[in-house]
């Protein structure tokens, strides 16, 4: 069950656990009493772009891929031949965390759109690495469609 919204983390640690389970493909289960739901935590479990992830229809769950430390990638295939990928910082200072498309299984050549899902805007044209500079315990979430 999710936990988001029932008090003991941050919003960025919100952030990451919705993210993580929607790229597990667990079923998304609202753990806090909705009747006295703030408005960031709503904005954070109805975020149709993430929650879209989690309903693809290829229903692969995601699975980490790279670890250096603190700093993880988390991926997952999705239908279009798209891919949803979650960089997340769990250190306790702030960090840079990089995917490699060799890390996801995309040719070093391949050229991307990357949505990011939680600001809800689009980076063109990424070729070969997409990077993120994150809070501590914080993460961003994109979904990387080949152009």
């Amino acid at each position: 069950m999710l936990e988001v919204g029932n008090g003991g983390m941050t919003t960025e640690e919100y952030r990451a656990h919705f993210s993580i389970w929607v790229l597990a493909k667990a079923p998304l289960l609202i753990g806090c009493d909705v009747r006295a739901m703030d408005n960031v935590t709503f904005e954070l479990l109805s975020n149709t772009e993430v929650i879209a992830v989690n309903q693809d229809k290829v229903g692969v769950q995601g699975k980490k891929v790279k670890q250096d430390g603190d700093l993880e990638v988390w991926a997952a295939p999705l239908s279009n031949n798209e891919v949803a990928i979650v960089l997340w910082n769990k250190g306790s200072s702030n960090a840079t965390v990089t995917v490699y498309w060799s890390d996801i299984g995309l040719k070093p050549a391949t050229v991307v759109s990357a949505r990011n899902l939680w600001a809800h805007s689009t980076q063109s044209s990424v070729k070969g690495q997409l990077s993120a500079n994150l809070e501590s315990h914080a993460c961003k979430m994109y979904v990387l469609t080949p152009q």
